[in-house]
C-alpha cells in the first residue's frame, strides 16, 4: 500500500500528517491510500485540453546543487503550479542542478526525477508526482468507471459551508473513486445501489447511499479529536495532536461561539478538563474567573502576544480561531510570568486560494437574573417581627392588631405593600451585531472583522455595557522564502451607570431590595417627584438613583494592539521569525455625584417638606494607559530524516509596560457644573509610570522517531525588573517524553489494534519561575523612603511628610514552580470515542516568609524583610472523554471533562506549637490549605423538655437562652460545653474557584437541524450563609422570603406560649444574632453542589438550493440560551457566588434569537 499526500493552503490547523512537501502554519493536508490514488488519476483524465496546454507552459531556471525541495520550490514560483507527493516515497534532501532556458517544466521534471523512481502528471494547475510503478493506475480507473450504469454528481462542503476540494468520494467495497475538484464538486458512475464513502484529513468519514439519487449534497463535520489535529503549543509553534508529551487542550471555534457569554472567559466554561472556572459577578460585562488547575490566574497570549485578562476577556470571540491551554511545564516556554498556565489563543488569518467570503452574525435576546433570592413580602415580614416581639415579651408592638390585618389586606393608602425587587430589578435586553470578510489569493490571506455588544443592566434605567471590536489580519507570501504578516486587534468599550455613593455603584440597588422593608415607599405620597428616606441609609432608595438625581459615572477604554511577523525560510528546514507588538489601553473615568434632597409628606398642608439633605457632592476623573513594547526573534529548524524528526527553536523575548496613571478629586460648585476648575479640586494623585521590564531567552528540541518515541526539552532564562540586581536572573529546564505503544508492531500485530485507534503515555516535569511574589513590590531592594506619607505645618507652610521604607529587601527572589504531569491519550473504533487523563503536582518553593527567631529590637523600627522560605502544593487530575459519531444524516457528539485541583500548605519556615491542640488546629505543613473550620451541628431542639434534660451546654450559658428549633452541636472532645475546642474541618474554600469543576457537552446535527448544549457544575467550595440571608432583621432590614416563610413558629402570633409549628430554620428572634444559633457551623456553611444548564442553542440552517437564489451562500436562524436551569444545594442563591449576604450581583439567564449569514 502507498500513499499520496496533498497539500494545500485551505485550513489554519492542519499539517502534512503523512507526506506533503514543505508543513506551513496554515497548510491542508489529504492523503490517498492504493485505490483513492486511482481516483487521483481519474480527476486529471477529466482535465482535456486543458492539461496538454498547461504541459506546453516553459520557465527559466537556473539551480546548482540544490536539494530536490528547493528545487520543486523554485518552480512551484516560477510556473504557477503547485505539487504535491508523499514525502516518504521521495528523497527530498537529493541534489539536484536545473539549466533551463524557456524549457518546458514537463521536460524540467524528467530530468530532475531521473532515477527516483518518481514520475509525474500534471492536471491544470497541479502536478501529482507519483511512483512510476503506479503510473498505469489512470487507464485502470477510468476502466472500472466506464463499468458502471448510474452517474451521481455532488457538492462536498464543510460545516461552514465551504467546498472541501480533495475529498475521498468512493463507492464502498470497490476501488471506484475520485476526489472532488477545487469548487467541492464529483460526478462518479456507480452501480444505483451503491453507498458512497466520503473522507478528509480532520474530518469525520461519511457514508451516504445513493439509492437512485442523481445528485448529492453532503456537508463533513470536522473530526475535533483526529489524530492530524495540529494544537498551538507557544511561540506559533505547534504540533500534531498525535505527536504532543505535554498537557495541551485545545477547543476551536465553533465550540466557543457557542456562547452568549459578553466576555471570552465565559465562553470555556465547561469545555476544556483542567479549567476551573467560577462567576461570582454577572453585571454587564462581567469576566468569569478562570484557573488552570486552581492554581491561579493565567497568562493569556494573543496571537503570540503576552496579554492581560483584560484582552482577552473583551475580545470579539467570533474572532477566534482557537484556544490552546497549557497545563503543565509545557507552559514554561513563555517564562516568568506562566508559572500558573497559559491560555493561547490565534484569531482567525482567512486561508488562501478562496473566494471573498462576508459573514454576519447577529442576535438579539433577553436577560434576567438567574437566581437572586426575593425578600420577604410584606405579610411575610410583619408575621416574623410581630411574632418576634411577642416572644421577646413586648407589649407596644411596632404594628397593631389593627395595622396587622390591613397590611394583609394590602388595599387601603398606607398599608400597601411595597416590591421592592420589582422596583429594582427587570428583564433588559442585549444584542450583538458582527460583520466579517476573509479570503485569499495564492500568495495572501485576509480577514477583517467589525463587532459590536450591547449589554443593559438588569437594574431598572441603570446603563449597561457596550463594547465595539475591530480585527484585522494579514499575511502574504512576497517570495517563496519571505512572509510577512501583520494584525491590528482595538476596542472601545464604555461602561455607564449613575453616579451613587459607595465604591461599587452597583451595590447599592442590591442592598436596597434588602435593607428597605416592603412596609417603605420610594416617593413620599406615591410623588415620584418628591424620593423619601426608606431606611437609615439614605442611598438605599432606588426611587432616587438615577442619572437626573444622583448623577453619572462613565469609564471608557480605547484600546490597540498592533503586530507586525516576519518570516524567512533561510534554507530547507530553517526558518527565521520575528515579531514586534505594541498595545497602548487608554483609560478615562468621569464620576460626579450630585447632592440630594429627600422629601416628608405633610397631609394636613399637602407639601413636601426636606427631611433629608446631602450637601456634600463628589467629582472624581481618572486618567492613564498601558503602553506595552515587546519583541520576539526566533531561529527555528524543523526536518525529517526518514524515520527520525527533529524540530528546535531558539529565540529572545522582550517586553516592556508602562502604566501612568492619575486621579483627581474636586468639590463641584452645582450639580449642573462638570467642568474641574483648580479651583474646586482638592486632591490629586500621580502614580508614575509604573515600569515593568522581563527579559527571556529561551530553548525548545523536540525528537521523534517514527512517530512513536516521543522527546522534548525546553529552557529559559529569565530576568525580571522587580528583583535586586544579584537575584534577578533565573534558569528554568522542563523535559517530557511520550511512547506511542499503539504504533509497536507487537501491537499492531495483537487484537488490541481492532479496539485501540490510539494510544500515548507521556510524562513532564520542569521548573517554571514568577515574579509575581505577594507583599513585595519592585524596588523593594532599594532603600529610601516613602513620600506623600503624613504631613505638617513647619514655618508656616504645610510639609509632606516621608517616612524610611524600611530594610531593603536584598533576600528575596524568584519564585519557582516545579510542575509534574503523567497522563495518557486513548483513542478507540477508528477514533470514534477519545480519552485523556492526566496526573499532576505543583510545588511551589520560595514563597515569602519573615524568620521570627531573628529578634531586632524595637527601637530600629523596622521588621525583618521577607526571604524565599516556605512552599506550597496544588495536586490532582484532569480527564476528559469524548464519543463522536454519524448514523446516515444524523450526526452526534457527547463529550465530558472533569478537573480535581487541591491546595495544600507544605514546608512552613520552622513552625513552632505549645502543644497537641496547637499543632492540630493550627499547623500548615502538609496540610490541606484554605481550611474553614467550624462547629458541626446535629439537629434542632425539639421541645422545651429535650432542652431541660439536655447534659451539654450548648450555648455556653447552661442552655438558658435556648428554644425549640434551636440549633444543637456535637460535643466533639466530650467536656460537656460547646466551644472552639469542639470545631473540626467542615467547608472549603469560599473566595476561589471550586476544587471540583466538571462539564458536559452534547451536540446533534440532522439535516439541516443543529442542537447542541453544555451542562457546567462544580462542588468543593464552600458558601457560608449570612448576614440578610441569616441574622433576624439584619441591621434593620428584611430577610429572604424562602428564609422568613420556613422558620419554627407560633401557632398564634399574639401568643408566646401557643403550640410551636416546626421549621426547617430557628425562629427569628430581633437582635439576636449573636446567639448560639448562629455560630459558625455545617447548619450555616454549605459545601456547595451544583449543575447549570450553561449554554443550549438550536439552529436551523436553510438548504442550499433556496438561499443561493438570493446570492447567499449560508443562512442559519437559531436560537440560543444561557444559564437556563440550575441544580444545587445552596438555599436560594447563584451556586457560584462567593457574597455571604446573598447580595451579589446575579449571573444573568438569557434568551437569544440570532442569524449567521454568509455570502
Amino acid at each position: 500500500m502507498w500513499i499520496v499526500c496533498i497539500t494545500s493552503v485551505r485550513h489554519v490547523l492542519t499539517v502534512n500528517g503523512y507526506g506533503g512537501r514543505q508543513t506551513k502554519e496554515n497548510e491542508k493536508s489529504w492523503c490517498f491510500k492504493g485505490w483513492e490514488t486511482l481516483g487521483i488519476l481519474f480527476w486529471m483524465s477529466l482535465s482535456g485540453t486543458a492539461e496538454a496546454e498547461v504541459q506546453l507552459r516553459s520557465i527559466s531556471l537556473r539551480l546548482e546543487n540544490v536539494s530536490l525541495s528547493e528545487a520543486l520550490s523554485r518552480i512551484e514560483e516560477a510556473s504557477g503550479y503547485s505539487f504535491f507527493y508523499d514525502e516518504n516515497k521521495i528523497d527530498l534532501s537529493r541534489q539536484v542542478s536545473v539549466n533551463a532556458q524557456n524549457k518546458a517544466v514537463k521536460d524540467i521534471l524528467k530530468n530532475i526525477l531521473f532515477s527516483t523512481g518518481m514520475t509525474f502528471e500534471i492536471s491544470n494547475n497541479q502536478i501529482v508526482l507519483v511512483p512510476e510503478k503506479k503510473a498505469a493506475a489512470k487507464e485502470v480507473s477510468v476502466a472500472v468507471v466506464q463499468q458502471q450504469t448510474h452517474i451521481v454528481k455532488g457538492i462536498v462542503v464543510d460545516n461552514l459551508g465551504e467546498p472541501v476540494p480533495g475529498a475521498n468520494v468512493v463507492e464502498k467495497g470497490t476501488t471506484n473513486g475520485i476526489i472532488t475538484d477545487m469548487d467541492g464538486a464529483f460526478s462518479l458512475t456507480v452501480a444505483p445501489d451503491a453507498v458512497l464513502e466520503i473522507s478528509y484529513i480532520g474530518y469525520v468519514t461519511q457514508s451516504v447511499s445513493v439509492k437512485g439519487k442523481s445528485t448529492l449534497n453532503i456537508t463533513l463535520r470536522e473530526d475535533s479529536q483526529a489524530l492530524e489535529e495540529v494544537v498551538v503549543t507557544g511561540f506559533g509553534l505547534s504540533q500534531k495532536k498525535a505527536t504532543l508529551t505535554g498537557a495541551v487542550t485545545a477547543v476551536g471555534s465553533e465550540d466557543i461561539s457557542r456562547s452568549v457569554a459578553s466576555t471570552a472567559s465565559g465562553a470555556l466554561v465547561g469545555k476544556i478538563a483542567g479549567l476551573n472556572t467560577r462567576q461570582t459577578d454577572g453585571r454587564p460585562g462581567a469576566t468569569t474567573s478562570i484557573q488552570i488547575r486552581n492554581m491561579g490566574d493565567p497568562l493569556y497570549v494573543i496571537d503570540g502576544v503576552q496579554s492581560d485578562a483584560g484582552q482577552f476577556n473583551n475580545i470579539d470571540f467570533n474572532d477566534i480561531e482557537s484556544i490552546s491551554v497549557l497545563k503543565d511545564a509545557s507552559a514554561a516556554i513563555y517564562g516568568v510570568r506562566a508559572a500558573n498556565g497559559v491560555v493561547v489563543v490565534n484569531t482567525k488569518k482567512g486561508k488562501r486560494n478562496t473566494k471573498n467570503t462576508v459573514s454576519l452574525n447577529a442576535y438579539y435576546g433577553w436577560q434576567n437574573p438567574s437566581t437572586f433570592p426575593k425578600p420577604a413580602d410584606a405579610a411575610t415580614y410583619i408575621t416574623n417581627y410581630i411574632q418576634s416581639e411577642t416572644v421577646q415579651g413586648k407589649t407596644d408592638y411596632t404594628y397593631s392588631k389593627e395595622d396587622y390585618q390591613k397590611w394583609l389586606a394590602g388595599k387601603e393608602k398606607g398599608y400597601v405593600p411595597f416590591d421592592w425587587y420589582d422596583f429594582i430589578w427587570e428583564t433588559n435586553p442585549q444584542y450583538y451585531l458582527n460583520a466579517n470578510i476573509s479570503g485569499g489569493s495564492d500568495k495572501t490571506n485576509y480577514y477583517v472583522s467589525v463587532g459590536h455588544m450591547s449589554q443593559d443592566a438588569m437594574i431598572v434605567n441603570y446603563g449597561g455595557f457596550k463594547r465595539t471590536n475591530v480585527q484585522m489580519n494579514i499575511d502574504t507570501q512576497i517570495t517563496s522564502r519571505l512572509k510577512v504578516g501583520a494584525s491590528m486587534n482595538g476596542r472601545i468599550e464604555e461602561r455607564k451607570n449613575p453616579g451613587v455613593p459607595e465604591a461599587d455603584d452597583y451595590w447599592m440597588p442590591r442592598f436596597g431590595t434588602y435593607r428597605n422593608l416592603p412596609t417603605k415607599r420610594p416617593f413620599a405620597n406615591d410623588n415620584p417627584k418628591y424620593p423619601t428616606l426608606t431606611s437609615s441609609n439614605a442611598a438605599t432608595n432606588f426611587g432616587w438613583l438615577n442619572y437626573e438625581l444622583s448623577g453619572e459615572y462613565k469609564e471608557t477604554w480605547r484600546v490597540a494592539q498592533l503586530q507586525a511577523t516576519a518570516e524567512y525560510d533561510i534554507f530547507d528546514g530553517l526558518k527565521a521569525k520575528a515579531l514586534v507588538g505594541y498595545y497602548l489601553a487608554y483609560q478615562q473615568m468621569n464620576n460626579q455625584e450630585y447632592t440630594y434632597k429627600l422629601y416628608g409628606y405633610d397631609e394636613a398642608t399637602d407639601t413636601y417638606p426636606v427631611i433629608f439633605e446631602n450637601n456634600n457632592p463628589w467629582r472624581e476623573r481618572r486618567v492613564g494607559h498601558n503602553e506595552e513594547l515587546m519583541s520576539n526573534i526566533q531561529l527555528s529548524y524543523n526536518k525529517r530524516f526518514g524515520d527520525h524528526n527533529v524540530a528546535a527553536v531558539a529565540g529572545v523575548e522582550s517586553i516592556k509596560r508602562d502604566t501612568p496613571t492619575s486621579w483627581l478629586h474636586a468639590i463641584p460648585t452645582a450639580n449642573a457644573l462638570h467642568l474641574i476648575d483648580y479651583e474646586t479640586m482638592d486632591t490629586y494623585n500621580d502614580e508614575g509610570n509604573e515600569t515593568e521590564a522581563r527579559l527571556g531567552w529561551m530553548f525548545r528540541g523536540n525528537y521523534d522517531y517514527a512517530n512513536k518515541y516521543l522527546v522534548e526539552f525546553s529552557a529559559r532564562y529569565d530576568g525580571s525588573w522587580k528583583f535586586p540586581p544579584d537575584h534577578r536572573w533565573g534558569f528554568f529546564p522542563s523535559a517530557s517524553v511520550g511512547w506511542r505503544i499503539s504504533e509497536e508492531n507487537f501491537w499492531k500485530e495483537s487484537k488490541l489494534s481492532n479496539i485501540f485507534s490510539d494510544l500515548k503515555i507521556r510524562g513532564s516535569y520542569g521548573m517554571v519561575g514568577d515574579d509575581n511574589v505577594s507583599g513585595y513590590a519592585a524596588f523593594d531592594y532599594m532603600s529610601g523612603y516613602n513620600y506623600k506619607n503624613g504631613g505638617s505645618v513647619i514655618d508656616g507652610k504645610y510639609t509632606i511628610g516621608s517616612v524610611p521604607r524600611g530594610l531593603p529587601v536584598t533576600t528575596l527572589s524568584w519564585i519557582k514552580a516545579k510542575i509534574l504531569d503523567v497522563g495518557f491519550d486513548v483513542a478507540f473504533l477508528d477514533n470514534r470515542l477519545t480519552g485523556q487523563f492526566d496526573f499532576f503536582r505543583r510545588q511551589r518553593d520560595g514563597l515569602p516568609a519573615s524568620r521570627y527567631d531573628v529578634l531586632l529590637p524595637s527601637e530600629v523600627g523596622f521588621s525583618l524583610p521577607k526571604e524565599n522560605l516556605n512552599s506550597d502544593v496544588h495536586m490532582g487530575y484532569d480527564a476528559a472523554v469524548r464519543w463522536t459519531d454519524r448514523v446516515e444524516d444524523f450526526t452526534y457528539s457527547i463529550g465530558g471533562n472533569i478537573t480535581y485541583s487541591r491546595f495544600y500548605d507544605w514546608e512552613q519556615y520552622k513552625p513552632r506549637f505549645s502543644n497537641s491542640w496547637d499543632v492540630y488546629r493550627n499547623s500548615l505543613n502538609h496540610r490541606f490549605g484554605y481550611l474553614n473550620w467550624g462547629l458541626e451541628a446535629i439537629g434542632q431542639f425539639n421541645s422545651w423538655e429535650e432542652i431541660a434534660t439536655y447534659p451539654i451546654d450548648n450555648d455556653r450559658q447552661g442552655n438558658k437562652t435556648l428554644r425549640p428549633g434551636d440549633i444543637k452541636y456535637k460535643d466533639v472532645n466530650g467536656d460537656g460545653v460547646i466551644n472552639s475546642l469542639d470545631e473540626r474541618p467542615i467547608g472549603y474554600r469560599e473566595d476561589s474557584t471550586p476544587i471540583l469543576n466538571f462539564g458536559l457537552n452534547f451536540s446533534f446535527g440532522w439535516k439541516g437541524f443543529d442542537l447542541a448544549f453544555d451542562f457546567t457544575g462544580g462542588a468543593m467550595g464552600s458558601w457560608y450563609q449570612q448576614w440578610e440571608q441569616r441574622n433576624p432583621f439584619h441591621d434593620g432590614g428584611n430577610n429572604p422570603q424562602y428564609y422568613m416563610e420556613d422558620t419554627w413558629r407560633l401557632s398564634d402570633i399574639w401568643d408566646a406560649d401557643s403550640e410551636l409549628i416546626p421549621g426547617k430554620y430557628p425562629m427569628l428572634l430581633i437582635g439576636n444574632s449573636s446567639h448560639s444559633n448562629y455560630w459558625n457551623s455545617t447548619f450555616w456553611k454549605k459545601n456547595v453542589r451544583y449543575v447549570k444548564l450553561r449554554n443550549l442553542e438550536l439552529g436551523y440552517t436553510l438548504p442550499k438550493h433556496i438561499v443561493e437564489k438570493a446570492l447567499i451562500s449560508d443562512l442559519r436562524f437559531y436560537v440560543a440560551g444561557t444559564n437556563l436551569l440550575t441544580f444545587t444545594n445552596a438555599p436560594g442563591i447563584d451556586p457560584e457566588s462567593t457574597e455571604g449576604n446573598g447580595l451579589g450581583y446575579p449571573t444573568t439567564r438569557i434568551i437569544n434569537i440570532g442569524v449567521n449569514l454568509k455570502f
